[in-house]
């Protein structure tokens, strides 16, 4: 009996039943639960994207990530800060381009205060209002600048609230294991402050995302202990009224100029973790694909429960580990296409609701019944 049908209707799936069904199951029986959990929350045929450009204001950073080929030490040449004219030639070109979101993404620059930050996205917001929406910092960013002004979360997220800031994106976690980051990240956060801050984000009334990226040296073990703190945070705030994560992205590691190295895991491993995570996450709406990391490949993860992905046109960041660009956008569009998808442009704007519920109610897991087909 295969492993999907094995386990017959679920309340919910345990970290135990996941690292058996990662191990046990086939693909078609990961994808048939996994489109099974995205049909609660979406139309099997359609997709939505949008289409977006992450600005690296500095590369100077502190944190020394040895999966990392961005970054600068301070006082190193090579070192670089945008001023505001680069910035607004760089959102300038997104919108000739279609597109308007804009993340600001760069790393701990210990010469740049918590202020630098609300005069910069003050200064976009007012220039471009609503046209423009922008992810303002990484969680792991906004925790090195907390810490840097003497703020609690709270305060340092009215801050950035009062600066006209809606976002700030669950980037930096990478693995949300405290081993993980003693191996790989250990001048970084805690998990519990990374966790904390995230809350007081959301208490804040802005928004946020959860995020992951796979590829390292991380255990199965590492990827469900993440993926069961992200339940668990949406679990919190869920309970307690609030938005929480409007949803979860999972890239690749591009081991490509890092300390640490590696190789690239397999396009089938990454569908496989994107489908893993739409059956597990039960409380996270969107489940998204990164076409910056996966490139062509990022729209199979469609049929394995994801339901959005975006088209990046730049990210030093990735792209200095080994990403690669495609500008070519509609060329990009035809691919979901071809797989029978209906793909919609969206917008990054402010969710008009709070706690949205599943196409068929919230309560359960998804049925393991198979989703209807496309194809």
């Amino acid at each position: 009996m295969s492993v999907a049908r094995d386990r017959g209707p679920i309340s919910r799936l345990s970290v135990d039943e996941a690292a058996r069904l990662w191990h046990e199951a086939s693909d078609d029986e990961l994808r048939e639960l996994a489109l099974a959990a995205r049909a609660r929350w979406h139309e099997p045929d359609r997709a939505t994207y949008m289409v977006m450009r992450i600005v690296n204001y500095t590369n100077v950073c502190v944190a020394q990530c040895d999966y990392c080929a961005f970054y600068v030490l301070p006082n190193e040449a090579g070192g670089y800060v945008l001023d505001r004219g680069e910035v607004f030639a760089k959102i300038d070109e997104l919108l000739e381009l279609g597109g308007d979101l804009v993340a600001f993404n760069g790393g701990f620059n210990p010469k740049l205060p918590l202020a630098f930050y609300c005069d910069l996205f003050a200064s976009v917001r007012g220039r471009y209002g609503e046209r423009v929406e922008f992810y303002a910092l990484t969680v792991a960013e906004f925790v090195y600048l907390a810490d840097r002004a003497g703020l609690s979360h709270a305060e340092a997220a009215t801050r950035l609230r009062d600066a006209g800031v809606h976002w700030v994106t669950g980037g930096g976690s990478e693995i949300l294991t405290e081993d993980f980051r003693k191996r790989h990240a250990k001048f970084k956060y805690t998990v519990a402050e990374y966790l904390d801050a995230q809350r007081a984000i959301v208490e804040s009334g802005l928004q946020t995302t959860a995020t992951m990226v796979i590829g390292f040296d991380e255990t199965l073990e590492e990827r469900l202990e993440h993926l069961q703190r992200t339940r668990d945070f949406q679990d919190d705030c869920l309970r307690d009224g609030l938005d929480g994560l409007f949803s979860f992205l999972c890239w690749t590691y591009k081991p490509y100029g890092t300390s640490f190295g590696g190789r690239e895991i397999s396009p089938n491993e990454y569908w496989r973790h994107i489908a893993l995570s739409r059956i597990f996450l039960d409380n996270v709406k969107h489940v998204r694909t990164s076409v910056l990391t996966q490139n062509e490949d990022a729209f199979r993860a469609l049929d394995y429960g994801a339901d959005d992905f975006d088209l990046p046109i730049e990210d030093e960041v990735t792209q200095k580990a080994g990403a690669r660009i495609d500008l070519d956008l509609e060329g990009l569009l035809e691919i979901p296409r071809r797989l029978g998808y209906r793909v919609e442009y969206r917008r990054a704007a402010r969710p008009s609701r709070r706690n949205p519920t599943l196409t068929e109610g919230r309560t359960g897991p998804a049925s393991t019944a198979p989703a209807s087909s496309r194809r």
